[in-house]
């Protein structure tokens, strides 16, 4: 049979295997969340982090706690105390136990916790890269309608290149409009003139 001490420390010792998972199953979730870190939205964990630390931390000391105690009543029991004493070491197992189940209750949720925040920051890049789309194709789509813009006035102005200025002042005479200015403006006049 083993000794009581041995086997408060094989418990102790579970416990903090059990808290060295859990933490160890929390930093690689913030390694992958930090690795996405760019993209995501502004979350404070500080807090979360401390909560997670200080109940740890809380299981350890009650662990602690409970092993000390146990261990220096231990030298002195004898008899029919020893058996109530081996009911409370029972019960102090079960915490241990329950306390290792809890710490790795909480490593999963934080797991959960930066899975769910890797997701949302997936969503929100793929609606950043949607939006870019849509402004280059929309910007796109504003130079083709100025470059046909351009290639129509270049169309309207042919008609007009060849002529001379008395040509086209004639021509701006007989629609009553002014006949100033150079080549270049007359025929800017008539084309103007024109898309009326």
């Amino acid at each position: 049979m083993t000794s009581v001490p041995t086997y408060y420390s094989a418990v102790a010792s579970r416990a903090s295997e059990a808290a060295e998972k859990a933490a160890d199953s929390w930093t690689q979730g913030m390694r992958r969340l930090t690795g996405l870190a760019p993209a995501l939205p502004q979350v404070d964990l500080v807090p979360a982090v401390e909560r997670y630390f200080d109940f740890v931390q809380r299981a350890v000391d009650v662990n602690r706690d409970i092993t000390v105690r146990w261990a220096q009543v231990a030298g002195t029991l004898t008899g029919a105390v020893r058996e109530q004493a081996e009911s409370a070491g029972q019960v102090v197992r079960e915490r241990a136990e329950s306390a290792g189940d809890a710490v790795r209750e909480r490593a999963e949720s934080f797991d959960q916790a930066a899975a769910r925040q890797a997701e949302q920051a997936e969503q929100v890049e793929q609606a950043e890269q949607a939006e870019q789309a849509e402004r280059e194709l929309a910007r796109e789509a504003r130079r083709l309608e100025r470059e046909q813009e351009r290639q129509a006035h270049q169309q309207a102005r042919k008609p007009y290149e060849g002529l001379s200025k008395a040509e086209l002042s004639n021509l701006l005479a007989k629609r009553g409009l002014p006949k100033s200015g150079n080549v270049n403006e007359l025929i800017e006049r008539l084309v103007e003139a024109d898309g009326r």
